[in-house]
């Protein structure tokens, strides 16, 4: 593999899908539409929660902030990959390396929290519905999403650190962007009290936070399967399924990247993987919260009715 750290400080070669050379144009095709989809999706997302009045509770506040961690993590990594994939460019600076993991891991880990603190909004919209807008206030709302950034960052901060702390043997990275499973690949000693450490800071960020929402969801349904009324049963399975598919898609697929020992992960199939969270569930959150959410569509009519009318005058 070379010498420790040889050529490192000059950069990685992303060999991306080039293994693949006849799916790349379609993968471009495929990634360019998404990236779209996704741009529109989330920022509609984000500027419906803040104009329409009927849209200001908990429950789009947290919305809108995982619509902007979703529009972060797909731009750190997509432009880059489509220019990987024109056979442009598949050089990452040593610094941008750092950049890139830093930034996604933070995103991803601050994403992992968030899902939990919506869950606990949805926790107490339906098993505390007497209490909600007194345990959602505001001031709340602010101080968990802030809570939520501050310990993704930390998180990330921590394993950017341990990770770039390793000595590194070869410059040749097999994926599409500087991801840790990866990296650590890379690693050209025996490295096993860094890589454990590492691992119980993502067992915390990542197993923590879905076994705490199991708790949540296990309120819940406890909650819903007393209530009498269809309806109320209907609305109460409304108002969590949307949050439940986001997290399963999230969850699982970090789960299956950085949950698994270093010597059983596997580069090609862990881009595919990676294809599926930084492009598939961002595209698809927008859609999963809206397409059976009478407020969001409401509001959307709204606002497009306000427009219609302002360009007719």
């Amino acid at each position: 593999m070379g010498s420790k750290n040889t050529s490192i400080k000059d950069g990685f070669i992303l060999v991306g899908f080039s293994d693949w050379p006849q799916l790349e144009p379609i993968l471009f095709a495929f990634i360019s539409i998404f990236y779209s989809l996704t741009l529109f999706g989330n920022t509609s997302i984000i500027a419906l929660s803040r104009l329409e009045p009927r849209l200001h509770t908990p429950m789009y506040f947290f919305l809108s902030h995982l619509s902007f961690l979703d529009l972060c993590l797909t731009t750190s990594t997509v432009p880059q990959l489509l220019i990987n994939l024109s056979g442009l460019d598949r050089t990452i600076s040593y610094a941008g390396c750092v950049a890139q993991l830093l930034i996604t891991l933070a995103l991803g880990s601050t994403e992992a929290v968030l899902l939990v603190v919506m869950a606990f909004d949805r926790y107490a919209a339906v098993c505390r519905p007497l209490h909600y807008t007194t345990i959602m206030h505001p001031h709340f709302c602010q101080a968990l999403a802030i809570a939520s950034w501050v310990g993704g960052l930390m998180n990330s901060l921590i394993q950017t650190g341990l990770m770039m702390a390793m000595p590194l043997c070869g410059n040749q990275l097999n994926h599409f962007f500087c991801e840790m499973p990866v990296l650590l690949k890379l690693a050209c000693e025996d490295t096993g009290g860094t890589e454990a450490k590492m691992f119980v800071a993502r067992v915390i960020i990542v197993a923590v936070p879905a076994a705490l929402i199991l708790v949540s969801y296990a309120h819940i349904a406890k909650a819903v399967l007393k209530l009498k009324s269809m309806a109320g049963c209907g609305k109460a399975l409304g108002t969590c399924g949307s949050h439940l598919l986001v997290v399963c898609l999230f969850y699982g697929s970090a789960i299956y990247a950085y949950l698994q020992p270093t010597s059983s992960y596997s580069e090609s199939e862990g881009k595919f993987a990676a294809l599926f969270y930084t492009i598939i569930t961002p595209v698809l959150n927008p859609l999963i919260y809206t397409l059976r959410n009478k407020d969001v569509k409401g509001a959307l009519l709204k606002v497009l009715g306000r427009r219609r009318d302002s360009i007719s005058r």
